[in-house]
């Protein structure tokens, strides 16, 4: 890219529900910017983030490559919080200069070599501009009409050139890349995501990402009865979530011992939710040392035999920690869509040896009682199982 009549390249970030949180609007821009930033230390590129009126641009240095302002795009398109993400030009508030963007941004374009239907979109933030957007409209749409001869289209174009005068300067550009939306990690708190190696959990802990929760993980391995492979599963998985929130960390705690226990209790068809009760309170023992406010599990109603209406219930009572579940509407079909999109579905689907395997009753209990849970636990001693289990806990940190 050079400088010719585009100006200096730039990013331009367009701004999803933050846009309506009034008065605290500010803060949450202060949170997005600061992802925004860390999240481009990667890059080793001398950037400028700049606030602007309901937009963020980030400015490239002077000789900037197309490669590296699309590697700055595809960075920032990981980044919650963000609807759109524009590879813009950045040119002078002058009217000449904008046509004369506009006029080469179309012919660098693939659309415009094939003779591609147009438009022209404009938006004055900055009303002082002389010319309004439906002038400026005409005149730039004009001149590419004569210019290169392609057809209007104003309802259903191939090609749309947008043009945003803002306060100090006018953005020129065409397409983008679709953000993640929600908001900015961080802006509501921090939480532990019990993290399996299956499709369900990576999804979930995405999904309060995007609710602005700064997310750490928990795993249970089976070890000393089963193999390493389900903490590499996990750690996969952690670092290919990490590039949403960023500073990510996974806990692992050697639940082998604890299963063991439970298996020789004798209550067979309630193994499955007498395990899922210990892990959440050493979640929760887990959740106050690092000072996380809530829990996070891949639950989805009716989905297997330990998400049912009752035995959901009879784990909540376990913990006074609010457990998240958002994915508890979905069915299998929708979480695996968006494990896909996010990039978890092929490492979720490798094998490993899960810790659950280790309790798999011929027939689980649907309908589990409080009363005969907590049972099995005064005679685990669980309260105290779970701050020894605690105590044990590894953290893996990413390369």
């Amino acid at each position: 890219m050079t400088m010719s009549a585009l100006g200096e390249p730039c990013v331009l970030l367009k701004l999803g529900e933050i846009v309506l949180k009034g008065k605290n609007r500010e803060l949450f821009e202060r949170r997005l910017i600061s992802n925004i930033r860390d999240a481009l230390q990667s890059l080793d590129l001398k950037l400028d983030v700049r606030k602007r009126h309901g937009v963020i641009a980030i400015f490239l240095p002077q000789g900037a490559t197309a490669e590296q302002a699309e590697a700055v795009a595809q960075r920032v398109a990981d980044v919650p919080g963000l609807v759109w993400i524009h590879r813009a030009w950045r040119v002078a508030k002058d009217p000449d200069a904008v046509l004369k963007a506009g006029l080469e941004l179309v012919g660098e374009s693939e659309e415009a070599k094939r003779g591609a239907r147009f438009a022209v979109r404009s938006r004055r933030r900055d009303k002082r501009f002389p010319l309004r957007s439906n002038e400026l409209d005409r005149l730039v749409g004009g001149a590419i009409n004569d210019e290169y001869g392609l057809p209007v289209d104003l309802k259903n174009p191939e090609l749309t050139v947008f043009i945003e005068v803002d306060r100090d300067e006018v953005f020129v550009f065409t397409g983008g890349i679709p953000g993640q939306g929600g908001l900015p990690v961080g802006s509501s708190g921090r939480a532990l995501v019990l993290m399996s190696g299956g499709i369900d959990s990576p999804v979930a802990a995405y999904r309060m990402m995007r609710r602005g929760l700064h997310v750490d993980f928990l795993h249970f391995s089976g070890i000393p009865f089963t193999t390493s492979e389900s903490i590499y599963k996990a750690y996969a998985l952690v670092k290919k979530l990490d590039r949403f929130q960023g500073r990510s960390r996974l806990w692992v705690v050697p639940f082998g011992k604890a299963q063991q226990s439970i298996r020789t209790s004798g209550q067979d068809r309630l193994a499955v939710i007498a395990q899922r009760r210990l892990m959440l309170k050493t979640a929760e023992e887990v959740a106050h040392r690092i000072h996380a406010s809530a829990l996070i599990t891949g639950d989805a109603l009716g989905q297997v035999s330990s998400q049912t209406l009752a035995n959901i219930t009879a784990q909540d009572n376990a913990v006074d920690m609010p457990i998240l579940r958002p994915l508890v509407g979905w069915d299998k079909t929708e979480i695996m869509a968006e494990a896909r999109r996010i990039g978890t579905l092929e490492i979720s689907e490798l094998p490993d040896e899960d810790c659950c395997t280790l309790l798999a009753p011929k027939r689980a209990e649907t309908r589990a009682k409080i009363e005969d849970l907590k049972q099995i636990e005064k005679r685990l001693d669980a309260e105290e199982l779970c701050v020894q289990l605690a105590d044990s806990i590894q953290e893996y940190t990413l390369d």
